[in-house]
């Protein structure tokens, strides 16, 4: 395939690039509606902006010609939870992305304990080995459908003990669950470890 992106339908771009940017980190977000309904949706364009001050961004698509609850609550409250997910949840992450009416919450459809975040109002799930609670910085509308990369501070970070080693996240123990093309998802798999590169670009290690 050698193709134009100009000569392609927007679903055939859809297609390459969720196809091509794998794997990809899901953001379970919960957010807090102003009648105070709890709504939760994964995201998998998610990523960290910044370290100082910790930023980290998630890109929320409309749905049809207006918001979806997430961004619409977030914008209200000026907080959300990520929640990250490991690999037992794959089944509650994908099905709390079924579209539901503003009054219902996705968490008590599930069956999903809600537990008190200490420094935003929104809660966070008390099912998932690590979660962050963020305060709202900004919104950046991108691309002709009118897409949102939702800007949030990290407030406070919820890590599982056994998943630290010297204050550093063993990737191997979250088993953090991912998100590839179409309805699929896809654990850590196998990890290779190479001895790092110094900042002159030499290895540690002779070849």
């Amino acid at each position: 395939m050698n193709a134009s992106a100009e000569g392609l339908s927007v679903d055939e771009v859809y297609r390459l690039l969720i196809g091509l940017i794998v794997p990809r980190p899901i953001a379970w977000v919960t957010s807090l509606s102003p009648e105070g309904v709890v709504n939760l949706a994964p995201f998998s364009a998610f990523t960290y902006l910044s370290t100082e001050p910790p930023l980290i961004g998630i890109s929320v698509m409309r749905r049809g010609d207006g918001l979806k609850d997430t961004a619409r609550n977030i914008a209200a409250a000026g907080d959300f939870v990520v929640n990250i997910a490991d690999e037992t949840l794959v089944r509650p992450v994908h099905l709390s992305a079924a579209e539901h009416p503003r009054d219902v919450s996705e968490a008590e459809l599930l069956g999903l304990e809600l537990v008190a975040s200490l420094d935003v109002a929104t809660p966070r799930l008390a099912c998932v080995p690590a979660a962050l609670e963020c305060g709202f910085e900004q919104v950046i509308a991108f691309g002709d459908q009118g897409a949102q990369l939702i800007v949030g501070r990290v407030r406070r970070f919820h890590v599982r003990d056994d998943l630290l080693d010297g204050g550093k996240v063993v990737t191997e123990r979250l088993r953090p669950l991912c998100r590839i093309a179409g309805p699929k998802y896809a654990g850590l798999g196998e990890v290779c470890t190479l001895a790092p590169v110094r900042r002159d670009g030499s290895h540690s290690y002779s070849t």
